[in-house]
Formats: structure tokens, sequence, C-alpha cells
């Protein structure tokens, strides 16, 4: 097996502000390889975009906010590095698709320049050849009469266009690393698959690795080989695709699961969509024992409540589950099918 192009350990983060510091991520570990996908999938507000920041360094600087653990990427440990040597880092190494498009683009440069920005900053290319090096990402992204394009402002594209313009930023120096944070939200579900099958051909084409984070585990179906369920700030759920869906052993998980509409129950009386009741807690105030216990419809008192559950293996593979009921034969209900 070859060695992992990101390498995540005992992450840790906490922000300070009025005097009183708040642990928002706890002790985060994970491996990606060359050409894999793995998902980080949770609801907004469980800690998806501010560990994916934490790995490109982009949080605010101590004392408002600490990062402890390693992010090691060939050797070194990117939280090591000074701002100088992780610009470096950025953009060859490791590239971000953000969340919204709108925001991540400038909207008084044309798109031409805001590609070609990155790509003057890292290499020694003649005009000439950055023009014709954004001409080709745009091209590589399917945008249609690139040449004139890449002239346009923002403004003057669709969402979906805006997207592949911030999908061509994120590919112009072809990162090890691409972190997607939501890529596909914003858009309806035509682009959105255009998107992703996009996300797919580059990956084939280039070996790039990608962590891809999302809510939503219809689309994680479509594009990942391995998921990690995160609430409140620590891995809920580990492993496989195929474990995942066909076994999930946290009732968080389920409960994700069980709120996918299923294109094959359309017209068809199923009875209302799963929810999950509650809010995700706030990080400066997490229940006691299992975060997810006061939303859990099979929490007990007395085991739920109590010691915080570890994340341990389920059965013989690498299916890891922080739940101190998985183990139970009868527990749960049947998992929900995402197609």
């Amino acid at each position: 097996m070859t060695d992992p192009v990101l390498s995540v350990r005992d992450l840790r983060i906490r922000f300070r502000s009025g005097g009183r510091e708040t642990q928002v991520v706890h002790g985060v570990d994970f491996d990606i390889r060359g050409g894999e996908t793995l998902a980080l999938v949770g609801e907004s507000g469980s800690g998806k975009s501010v560990t994916s920041f934490a790995l490109m360094r982009l949080l605010p600087e101590a004392p408002r906010c600490t990062i402890e653990g390693s992010v090691s990427m060939g050797g070194v440990n990117l939280l090591e590095l000074s701002e100088r040597r992780m610009a470096q880092v950025r953009g060859p190494r490791i590239a971000m698709i953000f969340q919204e498009p709108l925001t991540s683009l400038n909207p008084v440069h044309r798109v031409g320049d805001q590609i070609a920005e990155a790509i003057r900053f890292h290499r020694k290319m003649s005009k000439a050849d950055i023009r014709a090096r954004v001409i080709e990402l745009l091209t590589l992204v399917g945008i249609p009469d690139p040449a004139r394009r890449m002239h346009a402002y923002p403004g003057e594209m669709s969402g979906g266009m805006r997207q592949r313009v911030v999908i061509a930023m994120a590919l112009a120096l072809e990162p090890d690393l691409l972190i997607a944070d939501e890529p596909t939200t914003a858009l309806d579900v035509t682009v959105q698959a255009q998107i992703l099958e996009l996300l797919r051909q580059i990956q084939r084409a280039t070996n790039m690795a990608m962590l891809f984070i999302t809510h939503d585990f219809g689309v994680v179906a479509e594009i990942a080989e391995r998921v990690m369920v995160m609430y409140a700030g620590r891995i809920v759920e580990q492993g496989s695709l195929a474990d995942v869906l066909s076994n999930p052993r946290m009732p968080y998980t389920r409960g994700l699961l069980a709120s996918v509409p299923r294109f094959e129950d359309a017209g068809l009386k199923t009875g209302p969509l799963g929810t999950i009741e509650g809010f995700v807690p706030s990080p400066d105030n997490l229940p006691a024992g299992c975060s997810f216990h006061p939303r859990c419809p099979h929490a007990r008192p007395g085991i739920c409540d109590g010691a915080l559950p570890e994340l341990a293996a389920h059965g013989a593979g690498a299916h890891l589950v922080r739940c101190a009921r998985s183990d139970e034969p009868a527990f749960g209900a049947e998992p929900a099918e995402v197609s």
C-alpha cells in the first residue's frame, strides 16, 4: 500500500474569545492516499469546514486559535511551517474549493486573471504560456469558448460556471490533495452531477487525493471510497463506503442516511422523510458522555450519558464506531439505502 498523501493525527482546534477558550475539534485522525476520495460528512456546525481550514492553515493565528496535533505531507508537519513556507505548499501540494463560488471570486477582477495569479506566484512562465495554461484549465473544467470567457467577470457567469472557475483555480498547479468543501451545495441537481463527474475525471487523470466535505449522503454515494462521519467536533463513524452505507452502527449516521430522498420512492406514500430531532450542541456546552445522546432515539440513561465512548473497531475490518451500543445485535433499525 502506498504512503498517504496526507496524514492527520490527533488534530485538536481551540478558539479563544473574551478570555474563554472553546475546543471545537477533538482528536481527529485520518489518512488519504493518492487517487482516493475520503468524504467528511455531518450537519452544519459539526466541525467539517473548520477542520479543512486547519489543514490549509487558514484559521486565525494564536492566541485567537490554537491548532495541535500533526498534519503531515511528505513527512513534513504543515502545522510547524512558517507562513512563508506554507504559502509555497498551498496550490502546488494542497488546494481547496471553497463552499460558495460567488464569495470565493473577486467580483472586480476577470476570472482569467484570478486563475493566472497563482500560476504567476508559483511558476516562472511567460505571459503567453500563462494565458495558454488558463485556457487549458477552463477547457478542462468544461467552460465553452474559454479564450473569450477568461475575460469575463464573475457576475457575468452562472453559479455552475463560477464553480467551474473555482475548480480551475484549485487545479491550476496540479495539487497532490484537493479539499472540496461542499462544492455542489448551491447548484441544481443537473449541474451538481456535472461537477461530480468532472472531479472524478480529473482525479482519474492525475491520481489526485480528495477530501470531499458534505452533509449529503446522496453525494457521498456518488464520489467517495471511504467515509468519516463527524458530529460535535469528533469522528463518530469511519469506514469504507460499503461498510457505512450497508451497516451503519452509529445512530447519527443512520439519521443522516434516512434523511436522503430516494428516487425510487417518488410518487409513493412512504411516509415523511427521516429527520434528526434537535440541533448540534454548542461546542462550549457539550453534553456528558456521547455528544449525540440528547438527540438519539436509542439512548439509554446510565450508558450513553456516562463516559465518552471511544472510536473503536466494529467487526473484523476497518469500520470504526463511537457508540456504547454499537455491538448490540438488535441495535437500531435497518439501514437506509442510498441510490
